[in-house]
């Protein structure tokens, strides 16, 4: 089955550009894009692409905000953060709104093809340039969902899987998920481990 993209930028340069490189390769369907976060949010009220490529800097509202209005209405549409600022703090909020990977505009055709492939796995997947940023020193190379900081806080208030996902109103086989992906990212082998190294951090 192609993977459905769908692309939210106000330069055309920009969609055109990204257009050429992806509407031949096998596997990706091309459904249109948007110029605006309104036009980007009617088209989804009529179909869901798999991944939406978003600018960060978009004329009527920031992709950060939405990019969590739109994984907040649609959470099974991968989004990756499409942007000129390869900053840490950019980065982290995209990362922070739900998104699932962070490439640069100067991005090449093989790049934006990994992007693609990492993300509708389900993984998370950075450009070379974003990795180094989140690298530096100075950066905390540990990268949360907006969900995973909520399921974290609440494993630090005790709550077990099954009351956090009533709390959450997910199954408790999702929260179970968010707890080993928690784990794996803190690589943390118990939950007080998990809660000592995240409190450590200023996670919680």
């Amino acid at each position: 089955m192609a993977t459905k993209v769908f692309i939210v930028d106000d330069h055309y340069m920009v969609v055109e550009g990204i257009r050429s490189l992806l509407q031949n390769e096998k596997g990706i369907e091309w459904t249109g894009h948007a110029m605006n976060a309104a036009s980007c949010l009617a088209f989804l009220q009529r179909q869901q692409p798999d991944i939406i490529l978003m600018d960060i800097n978009l004329p009527d509202k920031s992709g950060i905000d939405l990019c969590k209005e739109v994984k907040e209405k649609y959470p099974s549409v991968f989004i990756i953060g499409l942007s000129t600022f390869n900053q840490q703090s950019f980065i982290q909020k995209m990362m922070d709104s739900g998104a699932s990977g962070y490439v640069l505009k100067n991005a090449t055709q093989e790049e934006l093809m990994e992007a693609i492939s990492v993300v509708i796995k389900g993984k998370i997947y950075f450009s070379d340039e974003a990795s180094q940023v989140l690298t530096k020193t100075d950066a905390n190379p540990i990268l949360l969902t907006r969900r995973e900081k909520e399921v974290l806080e609440l494993i630090a208030e005790g709550l077990t899987n099954n009351e956090i996902a009533q709390k959450l109103f997910v199954s408790p086989t999702t929260i179970d998920t968010h707890r080993k992906n928690l784990l794996a990212k803190f690589g943390v082998r118990n939950t007080a481990s998990l809660i000592r190294d995240a409190t450590k951090l200023q996670f919680i």
